[in-house]
């Protein structure tokens, strides 16, 4: 527990490498670009649909600026997206603390960059179970993992990561880098962290009632084999 205890930290924070990876699109043709003309050698590690609609925005300057998770970490997206973000490198550039040497160690033995910012906001499940010929498959397929696993793993480290979940805060975000040359400021982070765990809140909230609602015949009925 000792190597793991915070003892200094900073209020200004440069975002120098973020991680952005969302089902709501809106706002990302004025964030990122905003992002790239505070920073020109900012890093964006993207995935998917994201990585590809960041290419469109940047055009040219996504070849300098951008760069697939999959190539970050060296392991390739699984088929249909299942597994993208879940690695060891993304966790350890979330979860280092600035001033922790035996943190900086691990960066340095496995190459991870320390992580800034992240923004990212998850599978529509309420919109999906809204529909009118939702099944209890289309459901259980939009049950995010990956999102909420590092939206609470930034949000745990405020201290130094922004954790950034809805698309209404992009706006402040770019006005408080711009009035601080590219940084941002620990209450601003505080208060992104407590916007991200009640996200993630409603987002489990949601699930549970669902399911509380439904049977797990109804569940598993379409592909239950029951021979087996």
């Amino acid at each position: 527990m000792g190597k793991n205890v915070v003892t200094k930290i900073d209020d200004l924070v440069k975002i120098n490498t973020v991680l952005i990876s969302v089902s709501d699109k809106t706002g990302l043709e004025s964030f990122v670009p905003e992002l790239v003309k505070i920073n020109p050698d900012i890093k964006i590690l993207s995935t998917g649909g994201t990585y590809s609609k960041i290419s469109e925005i940047l055009k040219d300057d996504s070849k300098k600026v951008l760069f697939q998770v999959s190539d970050y970490t060296g392991q390739p997206e699984t088929q249909g997206g299942l597994v993208k973000t879940l690695d060891f490198k993304i966790y350890l550039g979330i979860l280092t603390e600035t001033y922790n040497d035996y943190h900086k160690k691990d960066l340095e033995r496995t190459d991870a960059l320390p992580i800034d910012m992240v923004v990212v906001n998850l599978y529509p499940f309420k919109e999906t179970i809204a529909l009118e010929d939702s099944t209890p498959e289309n459901a259980r397929a939009n049950i995010d993992i990956g999102g909420p696993c590092m939206i609470r793993a930034s949000a745990k480290n405020y201290l130094r990561v922004s954790p950034v979940v809805s698309p209404a805060d992009y706006v402040k975000i770019i006005e408080k880098m711009k009035k601080n040359d590219g940084y941002l400021d620990l209450e601003t982070r505080f208060e992104l962290a407590t916007k991200a765990f009640r996200h993630t809140a409603d987002y489990d909230l949601a699930i549970a009632s669902y399911l509380e609602k439904t049977s797990y015949q109804e569940q598993v009925e379409p592909c239950y084999n029951k021979e087996n």
